[in-house]
């Protein structure tokens, strides 16, 4: 395992992503650290999220919209996305593991895991146009 150097810069990142549940893509977190770290170049957010990103301390989302977004939790789940609003929503279910050996059965090969997008319009752009 890769040790890392101690970073000022990727401990606020990993801070302001950690309190975040809404998959923010790197501007944003970009946009909230420059608060503290007014010399931070979006470069250097980039790279540090795909560090993290590679070491498995974050999640990587590439949901359809050209930007990637970044989730805190890496444990399996699924994930929802409003075509109306492009909000990246946590779905509370259960990685269903059928659907991952059913994938392996077909491919006649080792499948060790999955990630699901489901899209649509989010409730709350559903109730705006109501």
């Amino acid at each position: 395992m890769k040790i890392l150097k101690y970073s000022r810069q990727r401990e606020s990142i990993k801070a302001c992503l950690s309190g975040r549940t809404d998959h923010p893509t790197a501007d944003m977190i970009y946009t909230d650290i420059r608060e503290e770290f007014p010399s931070i170049s979006l470069g250097t957010v980039y790279r540090n999220l795909n560090l993290l990103s590679e070491l498995g301390e974050v999640q990587k989302l590439t949901c359809g919209d050209g930007k990637d977004h970044f989730d805190w939790n890496t444990a399996p789940h699924y994930h929802f996305v409003c075509r109306h609003c492009g909000a990246v929503l946590d779905l509370p279910l259960a990685p269903c593991e059928e659907l991952q050996h059913q994938a392996q059965e077909v491919l006649g090969a080792t499948v060790d895991s999955h990630m699901v997008y489901f899209y649509g319009r989010c409730a709350h752009c559903e109730n705006t146009e109501a």
